[in-house]
């Protein structure tokens, strides 16, 4: 979807928001699951480059639009530069922040430009808000707060017998007659804490209809359809790493 589709039929807040978790999770996937793509792209020797995000989950390093002022808010220029002048891991939050930014802009320049009254800015900032920002998902700390809700709720190695199937789900049957109240309870925590789970990949809540795998390595949980992975190949995998702690086998800085 181009910029004059979505300003033909991005009219409302839902349309809006539709158009931000595109480019929300393009631009996830360059700084995680294709983050040695994105890396090797990012030379600096070459030009002012920018990352961009587009409403089909896709992304792309590219030069800026040249025309003043361009269709649409522009990011962060030169990301390039600093690429090898700080650790991976600072410059990779630090493009995270920037992509923020530029995403909240073209959310409320979409806003502005529809004529979105109070109620329906207060609607799109509200579903925005209820999603974990790029950052959150590249350094983590989305992860950690999800720890400190739930202080009390088993760790991520307990979550299943085998981290290469999907998180259990949760029963609406009523339960039968040997099952005491504290099954009932530990059964309703245990769907509350996957509820809080998060892809490591799109950064997009637990799911109970959907495939789940969880990395070896780094123990975060992702979708099978953001690693690739599906049910029957995961029966053949012994230990899984995801693509970033497979990436980072190379020891980058």
């Amino acid at each position: 979807m181009d910029e004059d589709e979505v300003a033909r039929v991005s009219r409302t807040p839902e349309e809006v928001f539709r158009d931000f978790r595109g480019r929300r999770a393009g631009m996830i996937k360059a700084l995680t699951t294709d983050v040695d793509k994105f890396y090797q792209q990012c030379d600096p020797e070459k030009e002012n480059l920018c990352l961009y995000g587009f409403p089909n989950e896709t992304w792309e390093v590219n030069l800026p639009a040249e025309e003043v002022p361009p269709e649409l808010p522009e990011p962060a220029l030169g990301i390039n530069f600093a690429r090898d002048g700080m650790a991976e891991k600072d410059w990779l939050s630090l493009v995270a922040v920037h992509s923020d930014a530029w995403l909240l802009a073209v959310a409320f320049y979409f806003g502005a430009r529809f004529g979105f009254d109070k109620e329906s800015r207060r609607q799109l900032h509200n579903m925005i808000n209820n999603l974990p920002t790029i950052y959150e998902v590249v350094t983590g700390t989305v992860k950690q707060q999800s720890r400190e809700k739930n202080p009390n709720g088993t760790s991520k190695s307990n979550k299943s017998s085998s981290k290469k199937a999907e998180p259990q789900k949760s029963s609406k049957m009523p339960p039968s007659k040997e099952e005491d109240g504290s099954r009932v309870e530990d059964a309703e925590e245990n769907e509350e804490e996957h509820e809080n789970t998060l892809c490591g990949a799109c950064g997009d809540n637990y799911a109970n209809d959907e495939f789940w795998i969880c990395c070896d390595m780094c123990e975060k949980w992702f979708h099978g359809k953001c690693v690739k992975i599906t049910p029957a190949r995961a029966e053949h995998i012994k230990h899984y790493k995801c693509p970033s702690c497979s990436n980072n086998k190379r020891g980058r800085a």
